[in-house]
């Protein structure tokens, strides 16, 4: 939070009589609060008598921030006071189109913002781990899953192999302690993700593997905690040769990851997608298998068709996945 507080000092020296300080990025709980003091000193104002401050986070998606901002999701308003809270709602009321909720204090929407991640971070560790449940037991993940969302209290999110970005990962650390076991199991649960795919796939006996998308997730040019970052690196480890591709990548930047850079399929012996990019979609598996030295196809991500893949003569493996 250095960087924050410097900002803060910046923005101190420049504050004057009525105006409001508002904190947008994700803050651990507590900490845009904590901001007061330097505001005070740098600015020789006082909260509450001479400005307002507020944490109003932004409910984002890396890939679609503007629309998110102008209308996806309402934005949400913890102020230092009811009069800071209203001329705030004004502002914000002709950006959003969803409106606004004000909540009771800043510390309160600094919890909505971190809670939002922590969610989804461990639904997603639950999903993996029933995912692997569903292969002790025989059965198929995504048909478990997709039956039982289908009850409304049920939101079982999809197993993967592993969490990205510059959020997710990030957020649970916020509010970690020694309250919060599952918090804590959930994110080393999804940490494990990335190995524990390298491993599945070498020890199908892959000598050559060919990992296709190295960012965090498809559509979007962001590689903070990308699941390639550990996934090749393990599969090297092993004494694997290590080839990748990615529509958003330039050969140096493959190469960066540790990676070979490849066009085709030729001397691969499996496939790992750890990426939804849509142009995977479009991969014509049966001219793939033609030059690939094997025909192991393990879907990180859930971004293939199993059908398509295993009637043009591969393995298509998943987390979760029933046997062929």
């Amino acid at each position: 939070l250095s960087i924050v507080r410097e900002v803060a000092k910046t923005a101190g020296k420049g504050l004057h009589q009525g105006a409001i300080v508002v904190t947008e990025c994700t803050m651990p709980p507590g900490e845009t609060e904590a901001l007061v003091p330097i505001l005070e000193k740098e600015s020789g104002l006082k909260l509450g008598k001479g400005f307002g401050l507020a944490h109003c986070p932004e409910r984002t998606s890396s890939g679609t921030a503007l629309r998110d901002i102008t209308g996806q999701y309402p934005k949400v308003i913890g102020a230092s006071d009811a009069a800071t809270a209203k001329r705030l709602k004004v502002v914000y009321d002709k950006i959003d189109a969803k409106g606004c909720i004000l909540v009771s204090s800043i510390k309160a929407a600094e919890c909505v913002k971190v809670f939002e991640g922590v969610y989804r971070d461990v639904n997603i560790a639950l999903a993996n781990e029933l995912a692997r449940v569903c292969e002790r037991l025989g059965v198929d993940a995504a048909e478990v899953f997709t039956t039982a969302n289908t009850q409304p209290y049920s939101h079982i999110h999809k197993p993967g192999c592993g969490v990205g970005g510059h959020c997710i990962p990030y957020y649970p650390y916020f509010i970690m302690g020694p309250d919060t076991p599952l918090i804590r199991t959930a994110r080393e649960t999804n940490d494990e993700m990335p190995r524990l795919t390298a491993q599945r796939v070498l020890s199908a006996g892959a000598k050559s593997v060919l990992v296709l998308g190295l960012t965090f997730r498809g559509g979007v040019k962001e590689f903070r905690k990308s699941p390639a970052l550990e996934i090749i690196p393990e599969l090297k480890k092993a004494g694997c040769r290590v080839f990748g591709r990615d529509p958003l990548c330039s050969d140096a930047e493959v190469r960066d990851f540790g990676a070979e850079p490849m066009l085709g399929f030729k001397a691969v012996d499996a496939v790992i997608v750890a990426a939804n990019h849509k142009e995977f979609k479009a991969i014509d598996w049966r001219a793939a298998f033609k030059e690939a030295r094997g025909r192991l196809v393990f879907d990180g991500v859930g971004v293939l068709d199993r059908k398509e893949v295993e009637k043009a003569g591969g393995t298509y493996l998943a987390w979760g996945a029933s046997p062929a």
